[in-house]
This record gives C-alpha cells, sequence and structure tokens, in this order.
C-alpha cells in the first residue's frame, strides 16, 4: 500500500500545464498530442536538484520532451524507445550539429525540384483549389503505395493527390540526398503530413477527420525546415550536451545501460487502455518506411508495455509477475464480470482483464531490470493516469505502480496530481498524477 504520508504529500500541479510559447522551440519539431509539457520536466530536474555532473533516463522517451529539455539546459540524457517513428523523432531532435544555412538552402534546392516536376505533370502544390495548372487533368499516373503497405493505413488518413506529392517529395529527397541534413528534411515532412497534408484528427485518439481532395504539401513541408533551422541557430552553442536514444524495450533496460550510470528517471509510460499507440505514428511511418507490411507491425507492438488489446499475443507472460497482487487481480475479475453481465463476448472484450494484468506485470518487468542501473538515491518521476476505459472499471495506475515499486524495493516518496481530464465514455474526472519513487541502492 502506499506510505501514508506519500499519499497526504499528493498535491495538485499549476493548471498551466500546456506547452508555453517560449518552450516551444525543438519540441515543436514533431510532438504527440497530450503530451506532457517541457516545464514538467523542468520542475522535477529542479526538485531531484539535478545538474550537468548527472545522467538522466527516460525509458519511454516518446518524441523526446525529457531528453531535449535536459539538452536545453545542458544536462545530460539518454531515451529508450520502442516505435521507431518516435525514436527517429527523438534522435533528430537532439542533433542540433546541422548547419542551418545548409539545411534551408538544400531544401530549397529539393523544393524547386519538386515544384518543377509538379509543373510538368499539370499538378499545382498551392492547395484545395485549384487542383491542376490550367484546369487540365495530371498528365501523369498519381503515385501510390504497395497495396499491402497501403492497408496499414487508416482508411482515408490522406487522400491520393496530396499522397502522390508525398512520395514525390521523398523520391527526390532520396536521389539527391545530402546526409547532414537528411534526417531533419524527412522528419520536417513527418511533421507536416499529420499537421496540414493528411486527413487525420488528434484528441485523445487519433482519427480521420475531414476528407481533403487535396492539400498543400511543398509549402508546409519547407516552413518546418525554416523553423528547425531558426532553432538550430539559437541553440548552436549547446549541441555538444550528450544526449542519445536506444531504440528497445524499455522492460530490457539492464541490457541496455552500463551499471550504476543514471542519477534520474522522468518519463510518461503508456497508460492500461485500448489506445493503440502505433496508430498515432501510423501514417508517417508507413511513409518513411520504418514500418513497411503486417510483420514490422507485429515485431513493433511485440516490444511494447501492453497497454491495449491490439497488442497482446498468445505468448505473453508479464501477467505472471503480478499473480500475487490482490488489488490488480481483483481488478481483472471486476473487469471480467462485467463483461459477462454485460454480454460482451469480442475478442478484443475478452482480453480486457488480461491487458490489464500484462500491463502492470511489465511496469514491474521495466522496473526490476532499472534497478541495477541506478545510482545510490536516484530520484524517479512517472507520469501516469487513472483509466477507467475497460468497461468503466476504475484502475488508479499511479496507485498500484507505487505499490508495485514498493514491493521492489523502491520508497514511494509522493504521489502528486499533474492534471485532471474528463473520461470520454463516463464522464468521470481521472487524475493524470507524477509517482515519485526514490532508489536507496
Amino acid at each position: 500500500m502506499i506510505a501514508p504520508a506519500a499519499q497526504a504529500s499528493a498535491r495538485c500541479a499549476p493548471e498551466r500545464n500546456r506547452l508555453k510559447p517560449e518552450d516551444r522551440a525543438v519540441h515543436d519539431w514533431y510532438r504527440f498530442v497530450l503530451s506532457f509539457p517541457s516545464h514538467l520536466v523542468r520542475n522535477y530536474l529542479d526538485a531531484f536538484e539535478v545538474d550537468s555532473t548527472q545522467r538522466v533516463l527516460d525509458p519511454f522517451c516518446g518524441t523526446g520532451t525529457t531528453l531535449v529539455e535536459c539538452k536545453k539546459l545542458g544536462i545530460p540524457s539518454v531515451g529508450i524507445e520502442r516505435n521507431p517513428m518516435a525514436g527517429f523523432a527523438s534522435s533528430t531532435k537532439l542533433d542540433w550539429n546541422v548547419d542551418p544555412g545548409v539545411l534551408v538552402r538544400h531544401a530549397k534546392e529539393i523544393a524547386g525540384l519538386v515544384l518543377d516536376r509538379l509543373q510538368v505533370q499539370g499538378i499545382d502544390d498551392l492547395g484545395p483549389a485549384p487542383l491542376f495548372r490550367a484546369g487540365d487533368p495530371p498528365t501523369a499516373t498519381l503515385r501510390t503505395l504497395p497495396p499491402d503497405r497501403l492497408s496499414l493505413l487508416l482508411n482515408n488518413s490522406i487522400s491520393p493527390l496530396p499522397l502522390h506529392k508525398t512520395l514525390l517529395l521523398l523520391d527526390i529527397l532520396e536521389k539527391h540526398r545530402n546526409d547532414t541534413v537528411y534526417a531533419h528534411e524527412r522528419l520536417a515532412l513527418a511533421t507536416a503530413l499529420t499537421s496540414e497534408i493528411g486527413n487525420l484528427h488528434f484528441g485523445p485518439e487519433v482519427g480521420v477527420g475531414r476528407i481533403r481532395e487535396d492539400a498543400p504539401v511543398v509549402g508546409p513541408w519547407l516552413d518546418r525546415v525554416k523553423t528547425m533551422a531558426g532553432d538550430l541557430e539559437a541553440f548552436r552553442n549547446q549541441a555538444g550536451t550528450e544526449a542519445a536514444v536506444r531504440l528497445a524495450d524499455a522492460r530490457s533496460v539492464e541490457e541496455l545501460l552500463k551499471p550504476s550510470s543514471i542519477d534520474a528517471v522522468i518519463t510518461s509510460p503508456p497508460y492500461p487502455n485500448e489506445k493503440d499507440y502505433t496508430r498515432t505514428t501510423r501514417l508517417e511511418s508507413v511513409l518513411l518506411g520504418f514500418v513497411r507490411d503486417k510483420r514490422d507491425l507485429r515485431g513493433l507492438k511485440q516490444g511494447l508495455v501492453r497497454s491495449n488489446t491490439r497488442g497482446v499475443y498468445k505468448a505473453d507472460a508479464d501477467d505472471a509477475l503480478v499473480a500475487d497482487h490482490a488489488g490488480i487481480q481483483r481488478i481483472a475479475e471486476l473487469i471480467e464480470k462485467r463483461r459477462i453481465e454485460l454480454g460482451k463476448t469480442s475478442g478484443f472484450e475478452r482480453q480486457y482483464a488480461r491487458v490489464t494484468k500484462l500491463y502492470f506485470g511489465g511496469m514491474v518487468r521495466h522496473l526490476a531490470s532499472l534497478r541495477s542501473r541506478l545510482r545510490p538515491g536516484a530520484r524517479l518521476a512517472y507520469v501516469v493516469g487513472d483509466q477507467a476505459s475497460y468497461l468503466r472499471v476504475m484502475i488508479r495506475t499511479g496507485q498500484i505502480l507505487g505499490e508495485l515499486a514498493q514491493s521492489l524495493g523502491y520508497e514511494l516518496t509522493a504521489i502528486d496530481l499533474f492534471r485532471t481530464r474528463i473520461a470520454t465514455a463516463s464522464r468521470r474526472q481521472l487524475r493524470e498524477e507524477v509517482v515519485r519513487l526514490r532508489w536507496a541502492g
């Protein structure tokens, strides 16, 4: 159970949890909707008294919020991320050695080549209307993806004409590749895909919004590149701070880091819900070639902590690690009981109880693997949220995670309230909390 002193210290964080305008540099190169803000990272770096002589770990680094903020402050850091698109984004956001002038000049050259090719094909890139120069239909067959790759995308997540222009841009980028700026140019395209080129809508879940027959590609991409160049110029003097990303499973930390090499952990792991985190990056993952077929997608899901039923496999065994935790077993039993009462019989619904146990078992594997890599006195902050996705059965994620950490030898020092949100189905208020731990060693 949570220690009374730790429970009593839970407090409401400031209401201003959105990314502040002055914090957008580098973070906005590519980021998830509803990701935790950079000032939250600063708050815990200050609370943990972390300085440039120490090293910070984010074992679920996503798009690199913790790592980028550490680099801005001159603090060495390392991240672990299994999703190749998110890992690529984090790595690129940490590379500040790029010459901003070279980046912009090369991107402008590429833009000119793409626009010239489109003009020959009779295609405009100005936006929704007119679709074609001089009102004529395209003179070339539109490019598309092979059927097996196209099937990986959410239906209508990108329309045929913007897809054609995107594939042309990627092809010309590859043919005229400049390795010193290639990653940044591709990341700029990934961001433009999700914000201006595709038809995606982001809320708590990713879905398809308004279908646009056409959308500009070259302009939004070039704007993103120019923003990157401005940030690179501003942070050029801080490029030397150590920062790295490992593309790996966070449940195997001991295989990735040296013993006693980490002074602090600031991270936000997945929550136990029905959000398929691979869908959030599917469009750009497929178009940039990080996921090419169903085998790639399966391999990606198998390397993640199980947090939704679409990532559960027969061979999974992390649930055995929490077989003796009465609270988790009780929640799983309640979910299964409610499923039967409601007559829910789909394959996914039958997995609700199991994925709950798999999730917490996966977090046990992670925390157990992490122990030998922490220095004595290391401080940890895990941003997690309550969930009621499984037939409205409440899962107090932070409380349970704190209990599991204590069973592994961690000290639970506090559970801080980060923010509250409204559950989509039940309209109940759910807490997002920061579970604060200490490793005595």
